[in-house]
């Protein structure tokens, strides 16, 4: 989902990442601290003092998100669900919940808890204002902390995708239903609903004089409804797939090469002439890598006449594979999360065919084309 990030290490085996973006939300804050809000709210305090008491609190903010998304991610791992990764980005964070939840249970308990969990920040930051009331600057970090909080858990509780107000949302529909896509339709829907009313209040409030404020919430409104509309589109393309497998769309007359070929082989017999884009490495014992046309534009031009398959591939350890009978929807996610467009399929006695995502497509096509 997110190609610019900075690793920031593991929380319970979760790999925590910071986009690029969210550096810009961390400038912003901060001078708008230090230069508005924190002066009008104590005048004795120095320069310095304003711009520490900024990015002080602006860091905060990426604690509490922090914990905000770890508790979507423990209780998701608690009902056996895989997270790998948690992102925090210019909106906000998301925490990379590897597949759906079984239940409507488990879906209200993974979305209720992330605003809990801000509610009980709140909570805590309110209740430390006595004890810190002998300091200015650690009773002001408190009071907007504990709003700060409060307005985060109450802003995602909105009935719309993808807020956790809108999982809760599809939740409910889905107890009611049965139908997992029925109540994601409805929490989607509701969710574009929020997005345009705020891209609506944002161009107002801008037209009204308050223009940073006002393109901040039409641009949290976009995203909303961005996302919302990606998830109809996504719900519509999963309907289209259903049931269909892996081995219906992959092709099964893949090229395989020998380590030793050089790249400008490769160039000059199957990519210009035939459009190939991956290539299968074998030897005696089978499987043992993949060449990919990202790895050969990697190699400068001068030097493909000397490299080897063996020198750019993937080893067979680092591929990602899919099974013939694994569910397309499951491959197109695979694809996804691990930035790769195609995937050798495997079985028990080796590889047996090749998927990517043109393959998937071009079948998507004949389905809408046949209506199957």
């Amino acid at each position: 989902m997110f190609r610019h990030t900075v690793p920031l290490g593991r929380i319970f085996g979760i790999v925590v990442d910071l986009d690029y973006s969210w550096f810009l939300v961390f400038g912003l804050l901060t001078w708008i601290l230090a230069v508005s809000y924190y002066p009008a709210e104590f005048t004795n305090w120095s320069s310095g003092e304003y711009w520490l008491m900024g990015a002080v609190t602006a860091i905060m903010l990426f604690v509490s998100v922090l914990l905000h998304e770890l508790g979507h991610s423990v209780v998701a791992k608690r009902f056996g669900i895989p997270v790998p990764r948690i992102t925090l980005f210019i909106f906000g964070g998301v925490s990379e919940i590897a597949a759906e939840p079984p239940s409507a249970g488990v879906e209200f308990w993974i979305a209720a808890v992330g605003p809990l969990v801000s509610f009980a920040l709140a909570t805590l930051f309110w209740e430390l204002e006595p004890l810190v009331a002998f300091s200015s600057p650690l009773l002001a970090l408190t009071k907007y902390l504990a709003l700060l909080n409060l307005v985060l858990g109450a802003f995602n509780l909105l009935p719309g995708f993808p807020l956790d107000g809108g999982r809760v949302l599809r939740a409910f529909v889905w107890r009611v239903t049965s139908n997992y896509q029925r109540a994601t339709a409805v929490a989607a829907v509701t969710g574009r609903f929020f997005g345009f009313f705020l891209i609506f209040m944002g161009v107002w409030q801008a037209l009204a004089g308050n223009f940073i404020g006002g393109l901040w919430i039409a641009f949290i409104g976009w995203f909303l409804e961005s996302a919302a509309g990606s998830q109809l589109q996504q719900e519509a393309l999963k309907s289209l797939i259903g049931e269909h497998r892996v081995l219906d769309a992959m092709k099964q007359d893949f090229l395989q090469i020998s380590g030793d070929v050089t790249l400008q082989e490769l160039v000059d017999k199957h990519v210009l002439p035939g459009g190939a884009r991956c290539f299968v490495v074998s030897d005696a014992s089978g499987l043992t890598g993949m060449v990919t046309f990202a790895g050969i534009r990697g190699v400068s031009r001068s030097a493909w006449p000397t490299t080897t398959a063996s020198q750019v591939m993937v080893p067979v350890q680092k591929l990602v594979t899919i099974r013939p009978d694994a569910r397309l929807w499951s491959a197109l996610e695979k694809m996804g999360r691990n930035g790769v467009n195609q995937l050798p399929v495997v079985d028990g006695n080796g590889i047996v065919g090749m998927l990517s995502r043109e393959d998937i497509l071009h079948y998507l096509g004949v389905l809408r084309e046949f209506g199957t």
